[in-house]
């Protein structure tokens, strides 16, 4: 892409003169057309903002039909250029493309069809056009244009041409914004562009199943990552808002989950004192913890020891207070809903023994004590096995401590544990080269001998 089309600006494209008298001698604009131009165009902003104040959709309605039946690029830039100062000093004014009086004119397709042009400058106002217009229809739940059929407000439309339906909108745009995001137009403006979009149109369902059904979530992820510069930081945010907002879509929480998305989002939560991205990225796990598996993930990936040093800096916004305060509380319920046997069970089964909540968890130990008996002891054995087979350290100690809390909260914990022949295994154990295996294993062998008459009285 020529790069004086990639780095123009609006203010550029607006200094040019356009001969709309020559477009009006070829017919391609009427004489009311060129009226409406040459009381509209080179004249100050104030100016113009009293004339859309009076007359906005007759303008609306000449910008359309330029777009539609004229294509050189210098005039469809700057048609373009002018509705973007248009909407950018007052973005309520993409209402007026919903105007009753534009019932037969399509607001859409023109926008559409310019997206894949060649041309950065078209593409990146005709994607801002199009998500503001979108965005204004009077009410999105009754807007499905039908070929000709019903008008933006859902109302009777009386054009015989194929009108663009919402649906024709939504799903091109999404199509154009996920090409953005694998391979953008622009190498520093394309993916920025395209979050920024997604950050206003994922509000809409048929925007949200699209994305997700065109594997978007994904495109999304390696965007979630620790940001320094103020261009970086709106990235990242508007980044967590598409994901904040896909929180809400049910279909998108597979997705969510069999990505890194919970892992990144808790690391930039972890270091981001930008409140903005802190408050959108609590108020996402807020949705998720309730979900699947997303509770026990996070209690996994430390979120609780996060949200409490969160509650204690000085934020300013009493939402994310509210959203901190909800998120301890269930995250506090998780840690009890995990603290199960089923969850231990898996762990070791797993061989992924870790210091997970349960492990230090008294209640855990004198609730479940008996269930260690179930299928002759084969969690027991399988400890045993990890102490015999695991080159992790932390396995190691783990398993070592576990042992050690059998023998102590059964009543025939060291016969037991004596009989499955795990004295030597652990004894082995206590000249590991690792510290924490070595305390755990000495724990555990002073248990064996004494037994869990005495055992109590020796603290890990």
């Amino acid at each position: 892409m020529p790069m004086d089309n990639a780095e123009l600006t609006t203010e550029q494209v607006l200094k040019r003169d356009i001969p709309w008298e020559t477009y009006m001698t070829t017919k391609l604009i009427t004489g009311t057309c060129l009226q409406l131009l040459r009381r509209y165009d080179n004249k100050s902003v104030s100016y113009r903002a009293a004339l859309l104040d009076d007359d906005g959709p007759a303008y609306v309605r000449v910008f359309i039909n330029i777009l539609r039946d004229i294509f050189k690029e210098e005039t469809v830039e700057y048609v373009l250029a002018l509705i973007d100062e248009m909407l950018t000093a007052n973005p309520r004014r993409a209402r007026l493309f919903h105007d009753q009086s534009l019932a037969n004119e399509d607001p859409y397709e023109p926008f559409l069809r310019l997206l894949w042009k060649d041309n950065w400058f078209i593409q990146e106002k005709s994607c801002k056009v199009l998500a503001l217009v979108v965005s204004a229809r009077p009410n999105p739940a009754k807007c499905v244009i039908a070929n000709g059929g019903a008008t933006s407000n859902g109302e009777a439309s009386h054009s015989k041409n194929k009108i663009t339906t919402i649906d024709d909108v939504l799903k091109g745009l999404v199509e154009w914004l996920c090409m953005q995001l694998k391979k953008p137009s622009h190498p520093s403006l394309g993916v920025p562009t395209a979050i920024s979009c997604l950050a206003t149109l994922l509000r809409e369902p048929l925007v949200r199943s699209s994305f997700v059904k065109a594997d978007g979530v994904k495109l999304l992820v390696p965007l979630i990552s620790p940001a320094s510069t103020q261009q970086s930081i709106q990235l990242l945010y508007e980044t967590c808002l598409c994901v904040w907002l896909l929180s809400y879509y049910e279909p998108a929480m597979e997705y969510l989950a069999t990505s890194r998305s919970l892992p990144r989002l808790v690391e930039v939560v972890k270091g981001s004192t930008k409140e903005k991205v802190v408050r959108v990225i609590i108020l996402t796990l807020c949705n998720l913890v309730s979900k699947g598996t997303f509770g026990a993930h996070m209690v996994d990936l430390g979120l609780l020891q996060i949200v409490q040093s969160l509650k204690a800096q000085a934020w300013s916004d009493e939402d994310l207070l509210e959203a901190l305060n909800q998120l301890e509380v269930s995250l506090k319920d998780n840690i009890k809903k995990l603290s199960s046997f089923d969850k231990y069970k898996q762990e070791v089964l797993l061989g992924q023994l870790d210091w997970s909540p349960m492990h230090k968890d008294p209640t855990f130990w004198r609730e479940n004590i008996l269930s260690f008996e179930e299928n002759d002891f084969q969690i027991l054995r399988v400890l045993i096995t990890i102490l015999e087979t695991s080159v992790d350290a932390r396995a190691l100690a783990v398993a070592c401590h576990d042992l050690s809390q059998f023998i102590q909260c059964h009543s025939a914990g060291r016969i037991i544990v004596s009989d499955l022949k795990a004295k030597e295994k652990v004894m082995k154990l206590m000249n590991h080269e690792n510290a924490e295996v070595t305390k755990n294993a000495l724990l555990c062998v002073q248990r064996l001998f004494l037994g869990s008459k005495y055992a109590s009285f020796i603290q890990a």
